[in-house]
């Protein structure tokens, strides 16, 4: 499938979660400011359950999990935790299911992949389910299962779209180089063997059948090749992060069609450069990789470095704007 036939439209995405509370205005912001390419927003300031980790934990399909004092552990059966991450869901599916009425062209939505829920959600004695091998293979499952589920009711509430599925991945080099804490933070967790790691993200990307998927990664070093050979069709990251190390990695993957979602506008408050300067980067990369200028606008699609949860409500609304406007930049002068 060519790159184009994946990503019909949409030169300029968010990344997933915004400030405030209000699913109805999150929803009303979005499309309204991303006409081509809308996502699902997250709003974890409304407490635990709205938080990335809890979203998802709320759509496994068989385990369940609760807040603790050290964080989301799993549990017998659903309680009040998971029954508020469902209803905020809900509420945030209402709202952009209102403000998508005749759309049709690519939605986003986003959930956190195997490996980093595999770090961050803990078994009944503490540690990490990373920990136990049984434990990450059931829990990838219960993920795929949720997110098949979760998948339809997005597609059932928006019928115009291509829903795209993003995984977001932050922990995934810790977890490849061993260094998830143990529950006492002396040690750390092994590493886990990358073949394994690639299996079991090929496993959890095949709900989508086909329709494109998206890893996205904030961290330093995202490893492009094992997420390609997975199975990504496009890979999400922090540009300001990239060193001359990733350049033969980042051209074959545009060579071979991946989609390179390039967080260029930081996220968090501060002063925006012109919307041409934001995307300099991504021309000087270009140039320096001997890639066709023309190609640019299919092959990137403009965002934010990361989510935008920590951002003021008047920043996330102006950085949001000026991905658009960057990314109309770089379509209109490739060079």
């Amino acid at each position: 499938m060519s790159n184009e036939s994946q990503f019909p439209y949409g030169g300029a995405t968010g990344v997933g979660s915004l400030p405030g509370g209000d699913a109805r205005e999150a929803a009303k912001t979005v499309t309204g400011t991303f006409e081509d390419f809308p996502y699902l927003a997250e709003l974890p300031a409304r407490g635990p359950g709205a938080d990335m980790i809890g979203r998802t934990a709320g759509l496994l399909v068989d385990l369940y999990a609760r807040v603790e004092p050290s964080g989301w552990r799993i549990g017998d059966r659903p309680g009040r935790d998971t029954k508020r991450a469902r209803s905020w869901l809900g509420e945030d599916l209402d709202a952009l299911e209102e403000f998508t009425q005749g759309y049709e062209g690519p939605l986003k939505v986003q959930a956190v992949g195997p490996w980093t829920l595999a770090a961050a959600l803990e078994l009944r004695n503490g540690e990490a389910a990373l920990s136990d091998p049984g434990a990450c293979r059931d829990l990838a499952g219960s993920l795929a299962e949720g997110l098949r589920a979760h998948l339809a009711d997005v597609r059932r509430r928006v019928p115009g779209a291509r829903v795209v599925l993003q995984l977001d991945e932050p922990s995934l080099i810790a977890v490849l180089r061993g260094q998830i804490k143990t529950a006492s933070e002396y040690r750390t967790h092994r590493a886990v063997d990358r073949q394994l790691v690639e299996s079991t993200l090929r496993e959890v990307m095949a709900v989508q059948a086909g329709e494109p998927v998206i890893v996205h990664s904030c961290a330093p070093d995202v490893p492009f090749a094992l997420l390609r050979r997975a199975g990504a069709d496009a890979i999400s990251f922090d540009f300001s992060l990239l060193t001359q190390r990733d350049d033969d990695t980042l051209g074959e993957a545009v060579e071979g069609g991946t989609r390179l979602f390039a967080g260029v506008v930081p996220g968090v408050d501060g002063p925006l450069s012109d919307p041409a300067g934001s995307v300099m980067g991504v021309r000087t990369l270009w140039r320096r990789l001997g890639l066709n200028p023309g190609s640019l606008a299919e092959s990137v699609v403009v965002t934010p470095s990361c989510g935008l949860a920590g951002a003021s409500p008047a920043y996330a609304r102006a950085v949001q704007a000026h991905c658009v406007r960057a990314a109309k930049s770089l379509a209109d002068n490739p060079e």
